[in-house]
């Protein structure tokens, strides 16, 4: 039989710790730690080859054979920690992610790093996403699209908020993703021959008379102000998705979808 830590006190220094992840992304830069909530997440991170630091658990709502048994050689037993309803239901956001919450270390999603196996890669890049919600719906789509990479341009929060993780439900760890500036992402796309294709409601250019089947970023803006004039000037065509209703905008993650599975089709997706 397993034996594990347990904690009842909302007082504990590592509880304490968790909630000021949870809340802080200064916090998470320092430390190099966030906080997952949810068993489906969890898997996820681990088939993303994160590592984890430390895993808490509710008894009354996961066994700890199943636990130990699913994170045999990926943590330490004595960081498998058990934890009291009371704080469980402080911590965890949603009530129904199997009693699981996780410490896990980032990844640094550097722009100069970003390894692209396929040399006919189909990109998604995002500027300046205001939204934690946004991009989470943003990375769910790329991975049911199989995207090569995501790219955010000038992000406003970090990859690992809370937000983001929950409305991603965890597709943050399954994309390939960077993050750099836009003239950074832009010269990344020059060097590696890559044409960016750019939404925009000023363009002409309906987006299904475009051709996504050789390597291709596509880019998208804030639902406010859309793209900077610096993706509109380096764009190989701007592209708009015709609406035949009152409103000139949809939201950025069904716009988004929208475009990567007409490339997806013209590659034979579907």
């Amino acid at each position: 039989m397993y034996e594990s830590k347990q904690i009842s006190s909302l007082q504990n220094p590592l509880i304490k710790k968790i909630s000021v992840l949870q809340d802080k992304s200064r916090e998470r830069k320092k430390s190099g730690l966030f906080v997952l909530e949810g068993l489906r997440e969890l898997q996820l991170a681990i088939k993303g080859n994160y590592t984890l630091d430390t895993v808490l658990y509710q008894g009354d709502l996961i066994s700890k054979d199943v636990l130990f048994q699913m994170l045999d050689a990926l943590v330490p037993q004595s960081n498998i920690v058990g934890i009291s309803k009371e704080i469980y239901a402080k911590l965890a956001y949603r009530k129904t992610t199997e009693g699981l919450l996780a410490l896990a270390h980032c990844k640094p999603h550097a722009l100069n790093e970003l390894v692209i196996p396929s040399k006919n890669p189909l990109i998604l890049i995002a500027e300046a996403p205001e939204k934690p919600g946004n991009i989470g719906a943003l990375l769910r789509t790329a991975d049911a699209a199989g995207l090569d990479a995501v790219i955010i341009a000038n992000p406003k929060s970090d990859m690992y908020n809370p937000n983001i993780i929950r409305s991603s439900v965890g597709c943050v760890f399954t994309n390939n993703i960077a993050v750099g500036n836009t003239f950074e992402t832009i010269s990344y796309l020059k060097e590696n021959n890559v044409a960016c294709y750019c939404a925009a409601l000023t363009a002409l250019k309906n987006y299904t008379e475009v051709d996504f089947k050789t390597p291709s970023a596509i880019v998208v803006g804030t639902e406010a102000t859309g793209l900077s004039q610096e993706w509109l000037d380096a764009s190989e065509q701007n592209i708009i998705i015709p609406m035949m209703g009152e409103i000139d905008s949809m939201n950025v993650s069904v716009s988004a979808a929208i475009l990567i599975f007409e490339a997806r089709r013209q590659r034979g997706f579907f």
